[in-house]
């Protein structure tokens, strides 16, 4: 009996466990998101392809060295007597049927290539910390989307939330209508357009239901969870003063992220892998000085000595130098100059337009959070105004004062006045904190 207690117990702390993971806080999907999305770690992987190359390059400052065996065998049918010149000797033989078997060991040294082997080394460098800037860019583009998502989320919960008080309203208005209907206060008609509206009511709470599922789904996907994974946010309403937060001015925002921001940084190390490029293409006027050496042997059953005897007398080793000067190379080099020259002037415009981008963004951020804080203040008074006056409305609608068409105008003005608050106090919130990230701050919902 104990037994089974402890296991209901520990079931049900199980259960309760699971409950409370489902309600994700901004920053556990950020974190999640950063571990598990898979844009992020397909930068990471190419992070890691990246110093394979680095490793290659450098390897490619060290000689070369391969190991070489050819084994052959011959038949001649109708030879009685057949010569074989081999390593200057002269070898008679009437054997129809002849194996032969040669070895080499040979080695190449590049010392000099005009550097292009240094330059490739510190291009690759270049390249690699392109590339992981590139997955920051990632990481903090995911960021942002969890965060326009989050609170998305956020916004629709307490739109829901008002509409859900509204159709509490129109069900008591309904009902009170058919009890006057019944007594003879109200007309038929007066009753429809009672039920028309807890209806498009209805319509009004199902419809946020729905957006909040989609919104969840689209944030999900940027988690990497699966339909089966239960999923909540763990938002909590935002007070004013965190909506009304001290907006950072355009220039100072600016200023930071030209600092901070990966694709400026990316942009910048482009220009400087152009330069390298550029250099690496003028170094291919430059001769090229390389070093070899080999050792050889051979062996053949023809022959009247032993294979001992024979790879004795056979070996040889050899050792030189190659010098190899460009002068006419079909255009190759001047064609990679003039290349490497368009590709910085590209890189130059790339930057510069990274950095357009990165002030307009910046600007629009800016001109949302200052506008949308405006609005908000404005939006409470007038909601506050809609609020009274409605209840007032309802109040003389049960006494009877009132007509149907007043209380349906006096719902859709605080519908709109409430939808305008809510929407000017989630996008001031969000404009905000978004302006606060691109200046290198974390996201503080």
């Amino acid at each position: 009996m104990k037994g089974k207690l402890l296991f209901v117990v520990l079931a049900s702390m199980t259960f309760i466990a699971a409950g409370a993971q489902q309600a994700w806080s901004l920053q556990d999907c950020i974190d999640h998101a950063l571990q598990h999305n898979i844009q992020i770690q397909k930068g990471r992987i190419g992070e890691d392809q990246g110093e394979v190359s680095l490793w290659q390059d450098r390897g490619a400052l060290f000689p070369s060295l391969s190991f070489s065996t050819s084994q052959s065998a011959g038949y001649r049918p109708f030879e009685e007597t057949t010569a074989i010149v081999q390593n200057g000797q002269v070898t008679n033989t009437s054997n129809k049927v002849t194996y032969q078997g040669s070895y080499g060991l040979n080695a190449n040294w590049t010392l000099w290539n005009g550097g292009i082997n240094r330059k490739n080394i510190k291009a690759q460098e270049l390249q690699n910390e392109i590339t992981a800037l590139a997955t920051e860019q990632s990481e903090l583009t995911i960021q942002e989307q969890i965060a326009q998502l989050y609170v998305q989320i956020m916004y629709t919960k307490e739109a829901r939330k008002v509409n859900e008080k509204l159709l509490e309203t129109a069900q008591s208005q309904y009902d009170r209508g058919r009890e006057m209907l019944a007594q003879g206060q109200m007309a038929r008609a007066d009753v429809a357009q009672l039920e028309a509206q807890l209806s498009s009511a209805k319509y009004d709470v199902t419809s946020s239901e729905s957006q909040i599922a989609n919104y969840k789904r689209q944030l999900k996907a940027l988690l990497e969870l699966d339909l089966t994974t239960p999923f909540d946010v763990a938002g909590e309403v935002p007070n004013d003063e965190k909506v009304l937060a001290a907006v950072p001015s355009a220039e100072e925002a600016y200023e930071r992220a030209l600092a901070s921001r990966p694709e400026i940084r990316s942009a910048e190390l482009s220009l400087d892998a152009a330069d390298m490029q550029l250099d690496i293409a003028r170094r291919g006027f430059l001769p090229t000085v390389g070093v070899s050496a080999g050792v050889g042997d051979s062996h053949y059953s023809a022959s009247p000595y032993g294979i001992g005897k024979q790879m004795k007398r056979n070996l040889n080793a050899s050792a030189g130098v190659t010098v190899s000067v460009p002068i006419f190379d079909n255009r190759r080099n001047r064609a990679n100059v003039k290349q490497a020259k368009l590709q910085r002037a590209n890189s130059q415009l790339d930057l510069q337009d990274r950095k357009n981008t990165l002030s307009s963004t910046i600007e629009q951020y800016w001109i949302n959070a200052c506008t949308q804080q405006q609005n908000f203040i404005a939006a409470q008074t007038r909601a506050a105004s809609q609020q009274v006056s409605y209840d007032l409305l309802n109040e003389q609608f049960a006494a009877g004062l009132k007509s149907v068409v007043d209380v349906l105008e006096g719902r859709d003005n605080l519908l709109a006045a409430q939808q305008a608050m809510l929407q000017s106090k989630y996008t001031a919130l969000l404009n905000v904190q978004l302006l606060k990230f691109y200046s290198g701050d974390k996201i503080d919902l």
